[in-house]
């Protein structure tokens, strides 16, 4: 199974490849290729996280070169999970965006959308800090081709604020390996976890600032305030189907934070102590403080769906900040829910829009198929504040439990903002649904689109059905994580190395 490993990463970057060569300007051929791309990476994801179950972390490591010379990608429970998780919204994207025309209104959605992949997925397999850097890059370009599909001078604007911000933390991100790679002479993940304990005492101070210009660099991949500012203004002019994968994309912050922090800069690793977790709890707090007076306050349904988002990434870095195995278990746990839940409300937000005159929050127009739109918005709103009887209570219970002997703060801030985006999404829910008089205008036909946005809904009902066993093999793979031997035998790092 190990040569399977590099097939999440070549085979969406071969397809882009063939698909802009050969099928410029010919959608039809363009959209039967993406949708079998994406399929085969959603097989190939699902057999890579059955092998990490059963076989533990395997490596692959290109050109044959060893570890840390060369080029390492490494299968965990963690990026096998993650890869299924952006290969199955992939798919939702891929169908939505047929089904919708959203991927005619510019020419190279599916290409670009392959290369999205191919970033996220390498982001995820790498074993090596730089080419983690060079993932974020691929992802970050492609991203901001999407971004801006179908034009648009507001897109326009928020595309250069998107990559303004993402610029700044891709200079962060160089300086802060090069400060790694002066210090201990690699940057291979689990050549750092091994060398990292016994760094002099006099490079510590270098280390620990590495480490935070590290969390600044995630902290803007994730939208962890203050760091957060670019993603309102990005997701709410983005295409609604673009943002709805990009619902994906703040999980890799959210994923490296977890890797590094379990991996490279441990609780137990003196120079850097504490840091991880006296900087991202207070930070989480904040993230979800704001996303929910955001939701609160939005004026307009692609801007709630924004900050709705924002505060399901303060909730997860809340939940990693404790860095126990219970704790991880239940963030990557939020991470699942959080991802079909965010995806949802941009696909309904797209779908309500398109269904009515404009996307204001007051002085509505009535939105044509009103009961099935409604319940759409109901899912999507009960998903993300967290209420039962869906995926979302049960991801906040966890996070909950594992804080119960430390901080008042977080069940408070967790239950209070909770209530926060009930009353956001009521308010919202009241203005599209019963304050609208007239006649509504005449509905469209887009059974595809709807299939694929009530795919999320049915991900979003399994992951609660099925709460017992996800929560068994998550807590496994916390446990994996917080004692990472498996990672760093998977390398086969030279004798002292």
């Amino acid at each position: 199974m190990s040569h399977w490993i590099i097939a999440p990463v070549v085979l969406p970057a071969l397809v882009a490849a063939f698909m802009i060569i050969l099928f410029r300007g010919r959608l039809m051929l363009q959209r039967l290729t993406s949708v079998a791309a994406v399929l085969a990476l959603n097989a190939v994801a699902l057999a890579l996280l059955m092998s990490a179950t059963t076989t533990g972390a395997q490596a692959y490591f290109l050109g044959d070169w060893p570890a840390p010379f060369g080029i390492v990608l490494v299968l965990d429970r963690l990026s096998a999970l993650m890869l299924a998780l952006g290969a199955g919204l992939g798919l939702v994207t891929v169908v939505y965006a047929i089904g919708s025309g959203w991927d005619a209104k510019g020419a190279h959605f599916h290409p670009l959308l392959q290369f999205l992949l191919m970033g996220i997925n390498g982001a995820f397999l790498t074993g090596d800090a730089f080419n983690l850097f060079v993932f974020f890059e691929v992802l970050l370009i492609a991203s901001y081709g999407l971004m801006v599909h179908g034009g648009g001078a507001n897109r326009l604007r928020a595309g250069l604020q998107y990559i303004a911000f993402n610029l700044v933390g891709s200079a962060l991100f160089l300086v802060a390996l090069g400060l790694l790679y002066a210090v201990t002479g690699t940057l291979n993940l689990a050549d750092l976890a091994v060398k990292l304990p016994d760094l002099p005492e006099g490079d510590a101070a270098l280390l620990r600032v590495a480490a935070v210009l590290l969390l600044l660099v995630f902290a803007i991949k994730g939208a962890l305030v203050p760091l957060q500012l670019w993603l309102p203004g990005t997701y709410a002019n983005a295409p609604g189907v673009v943002a709805a994968m990009f619902a994906v994309m703040t999980k890799v912050g959210a994923y490296a934070v977890i890797r590094f922090g379990t991996l490279v800069f441990p609780m137990d690793l003196a120079a850097t102590n504490l840091l991880y977790a006296s900087l991202l709890l207070p930070a989480g707090l904040a993230t979800l403080g704001i996303g929910a007076i955001g939701t609160l306050g939005a004026t307009t349904l692609p801007r709630l769906a924004a900050f709705a988002g924002i505060a399901s990434m303060g909730t997860v870095f809340v939940a990693i900040a404790h860095f126990t195995p219970a704790a991880t278990a239940s963030a990557l746990y939020y991470i699942v829910h959080s991802t079909l839940a965010t995806a949802l409300i941009f696909l309904v937000a797209d779908l309500i829009s398109r269904r009515r005159a404009h996307s204001g929050l007051q002085d509505c127009p009535p939105v044509a198929q009103p009961g099935l739109m409604g319940a759409l918005f109901l899912a999507a709103s009960i998903a993300l504040a967290g209420i039962p009887p869906l995926s979302g209570f049960v991801g906040k219970l966890l996070i909950l439990d594992a804080w119960r002997d430390h901080a008042f703060a977080v069940w408070s801030a967790i239950l209070v903002s909770s209530f926060l985006m009930i009353l956001g999404l009521a308010r919202a829910g009241s203005h599209l649904f019963w304050k609208p008089e007239g006649e509504a205008p005449k509905a469209k036909v887009e059974p595809v689109a709807l299939l694929a946005t009530l795919g999320l809904v049915a991900g979003l009902v399994a992951l609660t059905v099925f709460a017992g066993p996800v929560t068994d093999w998550l807590a496994e793979t916390a446990e994996a994580l917080h004692d990472p031997a498996g990672y760093i035998a998977a390398n086969r790092l030279p004798t002292g190395g």
